[in-house]
This record gives C-alpha cells, structure tokens and sequence, in this order.
C-alpha cells in the first residue's frame, strides 16, 4: 500500500507474541504513555472463568487502564475469529471516535490475522436460528448435522471432523439463515481493514522465554490456580467447550483427582506451554511482518521512537 493512503488511515498497535513473551507488560507501557485502550487477542482471556490460569490482567491493570474482551464469555459460549473480529473492530473504531490509541494484544494467531487482513463477508445468525441448530444437535446427535452439510455444503463436510461440534453447528446455521454455504461464504474475498496497524512482535531469546513461562506459572499458584480450577471442575462446561484448552488445566486436575503430585503437575504444564510457545512463535515468524521486533523488553526506546513518528500524528 502507498505510504500516503497508510498516513491517512487512523493507527492502530498490534502487540503480538507466543505465551508469557512480555505482550501484556509492553501493552500496559503503551497505553500508559499514549492514552491508550487495551484489546484482548486471546481466546480464552476471552472467558469469565479461570483468569488466573489464562493469565488475564490483574484487576488493578484492569482498573488503571481500560481493557476489553477480557472476560467476557462464559465458559460454554463457542466463538469464532469472525465473531472476535466484529466485536473487536467496534471497540477499535469507538476508541479512535474518542480520541483513545487502540492496542490490540494476544497470542491467537487467526485472530491478529482476522484483525490485519479482514475477513470475508459472513452473515449475522439470529437468535432463533441458532436454537433451530442446538435442538437439532440435542435431539438427533452431531450426525444429523453432517448429514445435512453433506447435502448443502459438501465443501465445508468434507473438511471438517465428525465431532466438530462448534464448526458443524456454524456451518449449518449460516446455511438455514442464508441458503448460500459456509464454505461460499468464506471464498468471498475479504474486506480490509479501516485502520494502519502497527505490528510489534514480543520474541525473546527461548531460554529467557521459557525462564519467563516458569515464573509465570509458579506465580499463578501463588496467585490462587488450583483454588480456581478445582471450583471450575465443579460445575464444569461441556467437554468440547474451548476453555478446556487452557495451560495447565488438564495437569491441575490430575492433581487434584490425585492421579500425580504437584510437581508433577507443574513438570507437565511447563512442557505444555513450552510446546504451545514454540508453534506460536513458528505461526508469527511466518505470518506476522513485524514492524518492530522486541527481543528486549527492558530496551524499548526503538518502540516509542517508531510509535511518535508514525502514530502520534493521528492521535
């Protein structure tokens, strides 16, 4: 894109890197400075329950700064990058109305994408809709909606698993909304975004990155996890619910079922997050064109300098 159409379009900061990368810091730095509002880009900060475990922000950050989509969902609630995109660019484009920096934050690889290159146009499900879809699933089973994307969008079928509870259900509501299928819908190409986004990417060298994801997490004990898994599992969501994939809450729960001790526990969840961290680190080295690398989060003039130059100017 021409440098001039970028200078006329309002910015907007993207503050993206694998888990425990310093991303919620550097975030919480910016708004401070720039009168900024932060965004989550996470997918499972996005949920009301365990926010220790996920590693949302404290709430005093909470209170010092204004955050959105933290929180927000409860734990059953299925989401998607095209719903987080939506609402998303609604709370972007009412902060720049009032004067406020953006500053999208978060490791989900499809949602900073959703979010730099647009998505493809979909259809808004109505309510009723989407109870037609959850009656069908309660009374008749997953394979009843197969069926029915085999016959009206054998595209999207064949593409997705039997047990794909979340994609079977949204494929076959966009269908019994709007008659044109799913995979129709996302073929269209997409609309881009409204805004110029300043891409910053938190990478530290791997041993300070994994230093960084034990402290973390023998922070969070301190903070109260296993407290807050173990009333989690007692009234838990539904088995293919998203936040099941939250770090460390399978091994907390072998905890507590007493099928390990707790150091075995934090043992399993440092290796899970390790791995977790290394494909998201891989997704952003090939997917995210930082505008500024961040291997060093106490050394962040580059930042500010890069910020006053190319952002100020719009805010």
């Amino acid at each position: 894109m021409p440098r001039s159409a970028v200078q006329h379009k309002p910015a907007v900061i993207v503050v993206a890197g694998a888990t425990a990368s310093g991303k919620s810091g550097l975030a919480m730095t910016l708004a401070q400075q720039y009168n900024g509002h932060i965004i989550n880009a996470d997918s499972l900060q996005q949920y009301n329950a365990l926010p220790i475990l996920t590693a949302q922000p404290s709430a005093a950050d909470q209170a010092s700064i204004p955050h959105h989509l933290y929180g927000t969902l409860a734990a059953d609630t299925p989401t998607s990058a095209a719903n987080w995109q939506q609402r998303a660019a609604t709370i972007i484009e009412d902060c720049l109305a009032a004067g406020h920096l953006p500053i999208v934050t978060g490791g989900t690889g499809l949602y900073i994408k959703a979010l730099l290159a647009g998505l493809s146009p979909m259809p808004d499900i109505p309510e009723n809709i989407t109870d037609a879809v959850k009656n069908m699933v309660n009374h008749q089973g997953l394979p009843a909606l197969v069926a029915y994307l085999q016959q009206h969008d054998p595209v999207l079928a064949q593409r997705l698993k039997p047990n794909d509870r979340q994609r079977l259900m949204r494929g076959t509501a966009v269908h019994l909304h709007s008659g044109i299928p799913l995979s129709t819908w996302q073929a269209m190409p997409p609309t881009p975004p409204a805004w110029h986004c300043i891409r910053i990417l938190c990478a530290p060298p791997r041993p300070i990155l994994h230093q960084q994801i034990e402290q973390r997490f023998a922070a969070m004990l301190e903070m109260g996890a296993l407290a807050e898994v173990e009333v989690f599992l007692k009234t838990p969501p539904q088995a293919d619910a998203a936040i099941w994939h939250a770090l460390g809450l399978n091994a907390l729960q072998g905890y507590l079922e007493g099928r390990h001790d707790l150091a075995t526990a934090t043992r399993l969840t440092i290796i899970q997050t390790r791995q977790y961290a290394k494909r998201q680190t891989t997704w952003f080295r090939h997917q995210f064109q930082a505008d500024i690398p961040c291997d060093d989060m106490q050394q962040t003039c580059h930042i500010h300098a890069y910020i006053r130059m190319h952002i100020c100017s719009h805010h």
